[in-house]
């Protein structure tokens, strides 16, 4: 776990202050149970370098590797479904990449302590796919992606949904101002006052009841050590 600050410049400028790991574990202990489900979505908008992300993929991974370790075929596809349901957004370059390398990590060392002998080829390389797509440089409050200064762009910030179908992953492209305005107009505000027309067509869900957008991008089905391979 890293110290709570990195320097006075930081919490100067950005108010980047770290959660210990005594309070990280008590707050997701409050949905402890949701920590534990392996598909369970998980979303930091200000994740620093992972603290809270980071316990909650472990917290997943011990569930992965208790029920499917003894086959490497299920082991590997609830892995990647804990990876998959794991999103940050920072508005820091150093965070952002910081994170994606502490989850990796994390990831790595659970996988070969199982597979010690014929890791399977690209899987890893798919992982690492996955965590790049979901840990992103951005900003939260304006919902874009930012630049190597820490400025906002013009661009919106992209997240992927990972679902397995059999065998193979699917993957869909959604942007996340458009689903959070989708939420928020259910109850008639906007979480961030977004306003204007969308940019993708909208459908109910009908689970949910709320309306939701259509993905911007969807992509063929690949074999789970081929994501990413053809982006």
């Amino acid at each position: 776990m890293s110290a709570q600050v990195k320097s006075r410049a930081r919490v100067q400028d950005h108010g980047e202050v770290f959660t210990n790991e005594r309070e990280v574990n008590a707050m997701l202990d409050m949905v402890k149970q949701e920590t534990e489900r392996i598909d369970s979505r998980f979303l930091e908008p200000a994740c620093g370098d992972g603290n809270f992300l980071a316990e909650v993929l472990r917290r997943k991974l011990d569930v992965v590797r208790t029920r499917y370790r003894r086959s490497l075929f299920e082991y590997e596809k609830y892995t990647f479904v804990a990876v998959g349901s794991i999103y940050g957004v920072d508005i820091l370059s150093d965070n952002t990449q910081e994170c994606r390398e502490r989850l990796f990590d994390i990831v790595e060392n659970d996988y070969l302590s199982v597979c010690k002998k014929s890791p399977t080829p690209g899987f890893l390389d798919a992982i690492r796919f996955v965590i790049g797509k979901n840990i992103l440089c951005g900003n939260a409050l304006s919902l874009k992606t930012v630049d190597s200064s820490g400025a906002d762009t013009d661009e919106p910030i992209i997240f992927c949904e990972w679902s397995l179908v059999g065998d193979k992953v699917k993957r869909l492209d959604y942007r996340f101002d458009e689903m959070l305005e989708g939420s928020a107009s259910q109850t008639q505000f906007s979480l961030f006052g977004l306003s204007g027309t969308p940019t993708s067509e909208w459908e109910l869900d009908e689970e949910t009841g709320a309306m939701i957008p259509k993905p911007i991008r969807e992509y063929p089905l690949v074999s789970l050590c081929e994501v990413g391979r053809h982006e």
